[in-house]
């Protein structure tokens, strides 16, 4: 399926792949743009539409730097030596495409997972050009074991020459033109003036251009700039063979045109996804055949539109009137380019969208007139109806502008109903425009086809570019005539002239006018009071919220004392725990510290939940992503959709595949953070005898359990369970390690399956 070329230029479709090629990275990317046309394949295009959207709130898409590196290979492939500069780029851009893979597989979980699948692997071809060449490109020394030798041979004896010459600079100084060592043709030479070149004894390697100096190479030195001129002749044979074999790897790599293939269309979803951040685009949702539902579209190409709804369904046909200039071509237009735009996969310029899928725009819009073909711009006019005519059918979008015109009103009135009334046969969808009052009165009496109007602003004698669905256009002819000052004379014969049903017409249309202003202004009355409504229930919440931030300060307040009297407690249970190293004093003093480790523990708050209204994720929160095992803050909230920094790296997730990490009250300023062995329990009287040490270092958990085994001790409390979970296993050994030496001790074991099994440490204390 294709798409008439002159129906794309017609709606401004190439002006739409201009702004979209501007976006790409890469000249791959901006080919693709330019080519890009639409699809009648649903599935192809929801797919597109998923790769846009995972190029919004996926991952982000870097391909600046990639080049179109075809030709380069293309010669590669023909046999031919690519320079250094040139191997470099392909291994660059090689190296590029691979990064953009590696990061699509890291961070996308949506369907461009699947386009980077085309990137290929060309890790070795890299690493061969990189280790070989520098960053500008020259091969390096260490390129191969016989170009080192030869460059380790060739600066030396470079050395010597100079040297060599440099000592009989002196000896000829009154025949050198100037006193210095020079090199030409790769042979270190001396500048001899011309007239005393037969004072020299050597060779004459090149002349200047106004021949008033010969460069001389002295015999001296004749047979060490030989051995240099072998040398250098070896070099660059064996920086031939290196550019050689890198050049055939480059051949050789058969994922190439596959992943400059993949670039282009990464680039092209990028470039998409970048038109629809610039242009504000939604993304449309495919309907059934036939319905088409756009709120707020405007036309993507104009400057400040102006934003319309748009419905076709039981609708077919939406017959525009009214007066020139008044956007009536400018709609039909932004339907159009909707529709093409959804076809190429990409977002559409509305705040919500229902497209079906169609097979072709069926367009006439324009004045044309063909001199060669010798036909008139009404001729041009029926040549197009008669395609729409033709092709029209449930699955195409018709769009005319200006049916009927071009010649006699009523004989253009009389074809345009005609043609409207085949397209209703055939079943057709689109949007019509013309200036005929007859068109009007049938529109009023045929199911299927709708009056529509652009409005007009009488008191500026401007158009305001509102679709007004229902009511039919008036020209505003006369109207305009009368507040531009022509006679009244003129006007009443003009009103004769019409009739009395041109009149009718008018003032049918003016009292249609009359009761939507009125209806307006009601709507509009409402809308006040709501809004009236909506400020008081504003004040309402913000004193509620007022309340809840005080409520919120006293229990932190609270929270903090606590916290200070709880490490007041803890205080005092180490300073009884000192004493109780005394043994007369024990039993009591062990008494005692038990009874204050209680009190401590009843005493310390719990955590402050702070209570949220309404929805708890906004930006600013904290909160766990799943998908990615990782944590970060909430950025941007787009509907369902937020952006969450994870490190360095901004992610697109749902709402609902994120959690909300609690907000936990902090502990109040100077508070100890020791803290005794992990009890359970609420009362004084009794003695508890689980331990809590999971969560614990090696060290904090030995020293918990060594308390809590002094106090079981002291109190002849037996047996104490020990809870240190499983996890590796590698607490519960370093624990019972400590139990085998602690004298107090009698015996330990694993506590039954049903009990915790090896996650619990039974200890049975001596009496």
């Amino acid at each position: 399926m294709s798409f008439d070329a002159r129906a794309l230029s017609a709606l401004d479709f190439p002006r739409v792949l201009s702004a979209l090629a501007e976006r790409s990275a890469t000249t791959l990317g901006a080919e693709r743009a330019r080519a890009l046309r639409p699809s009648d394949d649903g599935t192809r295009i929801a797919r597109e539409l998923d790769e846009v959207e995972d190029a919004l709130f996926g991952v982000s898409l870097s391909l600046g730097g990639i080049q179109d590196i075809r030709d380069l290979h293309a010669r590669a492939q023909e046999g031919r030596v690519l320079a250094g500069q040139e191997l470099l780029n392909a291994a660059y851009s090689l190296d590029g495409a691979m990064t953009v893979k590696r990061a699509i597989q890291a961070n996308s979980r949506g369907p461009l997972r699947e386009v980077a699948q085309d990137l290929g692997d060309h890790s070795e071809l890299v690493r061969r050009v990189l280790s070989a060449l520098d960053r500008d490109g020259a091969v390096r020394d260490d390129a191969s074991p016989r170009l080192r030798d030869l460059r380790k041979r060739i600066e030396p004896l470079r050395g010597r020459i100079r040297e060599k010459l440099a000592a009989t600079l002196d000896k000829w100084a009154d025949v050198l033109q100037e006193h210095i060592v020079t090199i030409r043709r790769d042979r270190y030479v001396l500048p001899v003036q011309a007239s005393r070149v037969g004072q020299v004894q050597g060779i004459i390697v090149d002349a200047s251009a106004t021949g008033q100096t010969y460069f001389v190479e002295p015999a001296a030195v004749t047979q060490l700039n030989n051995e240099l001129t072998r040398l250098i002749l070896d070099e660059e044979a064996e920086v031939r063979r290196i550019l050689t074999e890198l050049s055939g790897l480059l051949a050789s790599d058969s994922a190439v045109p596959l992943t400059l293939a993949a670039v282009g269309e990464l680039d092209l979803i990028a470039a998409k996804a970048k038109l629809a951040r610039d242009w504000r685009l939604n993304r449309p949702e495919e309907a059934r055949a036939g319905e088409y539902d756009l709120r707020e579209v405007r036309h993507p190409l104009i400057e400040n539109p102006v934003a319309n709804n748009l419905m076709l369904g039981e609708t077919r046909l939406l017959l525009i009137t009214g007066p020139n200039m008044g956007g009536k071509t400018a709609t039909i237009k932004t339907l159009g380019l909707a529709v093409l735009m959804h076809q190429c996969g990409l977002y559409v310029a509305a705040a919500s969208a229902r497209l079906p899928v169609v097979r072709d725009v069926l367009v006439d819009i324009g004045d044309e007139q063909s001199i060669e073909a010798s036909l008139s711009t009404f001729a041009s006019h029926l040549k197009h109806l008669r395609y729409v005519l033709r092709h029209a059918a449930p699955d195409t979008l018709v769009l005319v502008d200006e049916l009927g015109s071009g010649t006699d009103p009523n004989e253009g009135a009389a074809l345009a109903q005609a043609m409207i009334e085949t397209l209703l046969a055939q079943d057709a969808r689109g949007v019509i425009t013309s200036h005929l009052s007859p068109l009007k009165l049938f529109a009023l009496e045929t199911p299927g086809l709708k009056n529509a109007s652009m409005g007009f602003d009488l008191e500026t004698l401007a158009p305001t570019y509102a679709l007004q669905v229902g009511q039919p256009g008036r020209s505003f002819a006369l109207a305009i005539a009368q507040r531009m000052g022509l006679p009244e004379d003129v006007l009443a014969r003009a009103e004769t002239l019409l009739g009395p049903d041109a009149g009718l017409m008018e003032r049918m249309l003016e009292g249609l006018e009359r009761e939507r202003a009125e209806l307006r202004a009601q709507l509009e009355t409402a809308t006040g009071a709501r809004q009236h409504t909506e400020a008081e229930l504003g004040r309402v919440r913000a004193e509620r919220e007022t309340l809840e931030s005080r409520r919120n300060e006293m229990l932190a307040e609270a929270s903090q004392k606590a916290e200070s009297l709880y490490a007041d407690a803890v205080e005092r249970v180490r300073t009884l725990r000192a004493r109780a190293q005394e043994d007369s004093a024990r039993p009591r003093v062990m008494q005692e510290l038990r009874e204050l480790r209680v009190a401590a523990q009843k005493a310390r708050p719990a955590p402050l939940v702070r209570e949220e209204r309404g929805d708890p994720i906004r930006v600013g929160s904290r909160v766990d992503v799943p998908a990615y095992n990782a944590a970060g803050q909430v950025l941007e909230l787009r509907g369902d959709d937020l952006v969450v920094q994870l490190g360095v790296m901004k992610v697109g997730v749902k709402r609902r595949d994120v959690r909300l990490k609690p907000e936990v009250a902090p502990v109040a300023a100077g508070a100890p953070k020791t803290r005794g062995p992990r009890f359970t329990g609420t009362t004084a009287s009794t003695f508890q005898n689980e331990l809590q040490l999971r969560g614990l270092g090696v060290e904090e958990a030995v020293e918990e359990l060594r308390a809590a085994i002094l106090e079981a001790h002291a109190l002849k409390e037996s047996p104490l369970r020990v809870v240190h979970g499983k996890g590796q296993g590698v607490l519960r050994r370093l624990l019972r390690d400590y139990l085998k030496g602690e004298k107090r001790v009698e015996s330990f074991h694993d506590a039954e399956a049903n009990q915790g099994g090896h996650g619990v440490t039974i200890v049975n204390i001596r009496r």
